[in-house]
């Protein structure tokens, strides 16, 4: 069962089309893949499903509403809820302050806020930094923060954008494994990615952007193996199991 589908999603800036009727599934329980070369509208389709952009025209149905003029706020109270390419955690406050700031979107209480916050930190590994400033967590740390704040909004989806950037490579595979973590606590997953072995290895199902518009979709051995995807974005030399 779908629990978010995007059907001919498109988003103009000035006349210049970043989504050009876009359209994908994202099934309940599953890890959804989206790739495609810089520029070629990810993020920018990303926004208008969390309500950062609101789409030119199309639809976003979740929970089989239609969301597609929602805010962002609405839509996180809603249970989706989002990380971004580059991390910007406060700075100057703790790390628990700054996972309980997601916690507040559900929680009736400051102490309830504070127990999603935990419950976020301990799931990402990072509950024995919940004192330390933000600003003194490295990079992998810094993506492990950003994923606890999106946790703590207690969301049933969750759109990662690109949270292996930055990392070194123990850190990523660090990250796959609490990725895959999350998603068997029963998050649906839809997650942009350039490292290829890794949205290959996650993701149940696939979606391939170029310039605006899905070229091709699949499970991962069916994308690896299209041509088009071959030419346009992976080139020839990925083995997919």
């Amino acid at each position: 069962m779908e629990t978010l589908k995007v059907i001919d999603v498109c988003k103009s800036f000035q006349g210049n089309v970043a989504v050009d009727h876009a359209s994908l599934d994202v099934k309940e329980g599953e890890i959804t893949g989206l790739i495609g070369a810089n520029g070629a509208g990810k993020t920018t389709l990303f926004n208008c499903i969390s309500g950062y952009y609101h789409a030119t025209s199309g639809k976003v149905i979740y929970k089989d509403q239609e969301v597609q003029h929602k805010t962002a706020e609405k839509l996180c109270h809603m249970g989706m809820a989002r990380t971004f390419q580059i991390a910007k955690p406060f700075g100057m406050l703790s790390v628990l302050d700054n996972v309980a700031v997601g916690g507040y979107n559900k929680a009736n209480s400051r102490t309830q806020a504070y127990e999603f916050a935990e419950q976020s930190l301990d799931l990402v590994g990072l509950i024995d930094k919940k004192e330390n400033l933000a600003q003194l967590l490295n990079t992998g740390e810094q993506r492990k923060l950003e994923l606890a704040r999106a946790l703590a909004t207690q969301p049933e989806v969750l759109l990662l954008d690109e949270v292996m950037a930055g990392l070194t490579p123990t850190e990523s595979r660090e990250m796959v494994e609490l990725i895959d973590k999350i998603n068997k606590t029963g998050i649906t997953i839809l997650m942009i990615e350039h490292i290829m072995p890794v949205i290959m290895k996650l993701s149940h199902y696939i979606y391939v952007m170029e310039r605006g518009k899905m070229i091709a979709e699949g499970i991962p051995v069916e994308v690896a193996n299209n041509p088009k995807v071959i030419e346009s974005y992976l080139g020839k030399g990925l083995e997919v199991e």
